[in-house]
């Protein structure tokens, strides 16, 4: 398959083959030959969730096989970290099946996505079958109705890989917050964490004259209140330890607590709230570059989904060598694109020589040099405003987007400004139908400051009577 050139290359990384455009080509060879078919997708869970996906792919003869092969391979991964499921049901070809099959296997190349979405978040490894098209299940989600509550006196909290922030708020007011510095990624003892938000809390209630209700977010995925994977955890590496002290922290807090409403989810679902309560808008996807990348969405009807929106594993890239994620060992996933480990990773082709400084002191060397007028700096933050443009193209076939809230350490500063400048060149190139649908925006210093510890706040709904 001739792919066209991009449009716009990273000045750093002029090997980047975007997604958006490998299936844009992708589909005009399916719609350029009438016998192409439809592969028909259900993605499900043990409780009986159920996502419906179907493809169009070429016939799956020849060299249209290699095709069909990257292209199924490929988007069942992007959805098996956005939708989330331990159960794939397949009606088409039985090679693209049994392809898919060997993949997800025990040893196959998905094994981990097979133990960590499969088992880690829904409780089984994931398993691919074969199944009659009459015979998939119907489409079965609800979309979550959290958030949006702020009567009464609320704690917000908000769980990152470099620090833990809360607020206090009473009626929808912030009357405290802080941020304080931890390190909870390498930390082998979950007591270092049940403390660290034990105090949070309690330093957050001292402003209040009581507690209706705590919420908060975490990097990591979160399923009534239990901790399934979560990278502020992954020091932990004793399962039997994780699931007697790390699955049921929030639940103790609770208890402790006494019982008050109590909502932990994932801290992209409440960038995503934040930024519709922020802007007076919805169909919002937000996407954080810190540690690592976050994403959450907000439907067009204002709602969080049920989806686990794990877009630092979904690829972006499609090119052979692109670059391996060192946790999950793929390549080309958003996480080597869009976060504190991109700049790192492009840090050497700017001139920049860090060794083995860690990635937040590589990201400020960065930032400073941005703000004197570096050149690779500059680069590099041309190079992941171009992915970002074609990223946010790749997401649209996923997501209804009205309005995208980019924030994270990696957007601050002229950087940031920069990053969001390259995006929209690309998408006013590449994609123009794309911007004139999509609002791309920052926060502003009122949710810089407050607004995800409110969205956080606002998660449970209480009396206060």
């Amino acid at each position: 398959m001739q792919l066209p050139s991009p449009q716009h290359l990273p000045p750093l990384d002029g090997a980047f083959v975007p997604a958006a455009l490998w299936h844009r080509t992708y589909r005009r060879l399916v719609e350029n030959d009438a016998r192409s078919s439809t592969l028909h997708l259900a993605l499900t869970r043990k409780d009986g969730t159920t996502f419906r996906h179907q493809l169009r792919i070429l016939p799956h003869e020849g060299r249209n096989r290699e095709l069909n092969n990257k292209y199924v391979e490929r988007t069942v991964k992007f959805l098996f970290w956005m939708k989330g499921g331990s159960r794939l049901l397949v009606a088409g070809d039985e090679s693209i099946v049994t392809l898919l099959t060997q993949t997800y296997s025990e040893g196959g190349a998905r094994s981990f996505d097979r133990e960590v979405v499969g088992q880690g978040i829904f409780g089984e490894p994931i398993t691919v079958l074969a199944c009659p098209r009459e015979e998939l299940p119907a489409s079965s989600e609800e979309n979550v109705t959290l958030g949006r509550n702020l009567n009464g006196c609320r704690i917000g909290f908000d769980l990152g890989g470099s620090d833990r922030k809360a607020a206090a708020v009473i009626d929808g007011k912030v009357v405290f917050s802080e941020e304080i510095p931890w390190d909870p990624y390498f930390q082998s003892d979950p007591q270092y964490h049940l403390n660290g938000i034990r105090d949070t809390l309690q330093r957050a209630a001292a402003h209040l004259p009581r507690v209706d209700a705590i919420g908060g977010s975490a990097a990591g995925d979160y399923i009534n209140n239990e901790v399934r994977i979560a990278s502020l955890f992954r020091g932990i590496k004793d399962q039997s330890v994780f699931d007697r002290e790390v699955r049921p922290i929030f639940l103790k807090l609770q208890k402790e607590w006494g019982d008050i409403p109590f909502v932990v989810i994932n801290d992209g679902e409440v960038t995503a709230l934040a930024g519709s309560m922020s802007m007076g808008a919805n169909a919002v996807l937000g996407i954080s570059m810190g540690t690592s990348l976050a994403a959450g969405y907000c439907t067009p009807g204002g709602r969080i989904t049920p989806w686990i929106n794990e877009l630092a594993f979904a690829p972006v890239d499609y090119r052979d060598n692109a670059p391996r994620d060192e946790w999950s060992g793929d390549t080309g996933c958003g996480v080597q694109y869009f976060s504190q480990q991109a700049v790192a990773r492009l840090a050497p082709a700017a001139g920049f020589t860090f060794g083995e400084m860690p990635f937040p002191e590589q990201l400020l060397e960065v930032q400073e040099a941005m703000e004197e007028g570096h050149d690779g700096a500059r680069k590099i933050y041309q190079s992941i405003g171009i992915y970002l443009g074609y990223t946010i193209a790749h997401y649209a076939d996923f997501y209804q987007i009205e309005n995208l809230l980019t924030l994270g350490r990696v957007t601050s500063g002229r950087g940031g400004e920069l990053i969001l400048e390259k995006a929209s060149e690309v998408l006013r190139d590449e994609f123009p139908h794309l911007i004139e649908q999509i609002t791309m925006t920052t926060p502003d210093e009122q949710m810089k400051r407050h607004g995800q510890a409110v969205a956080a706040a606002s998660l449970p709904a209480c009396s206060t009577a």
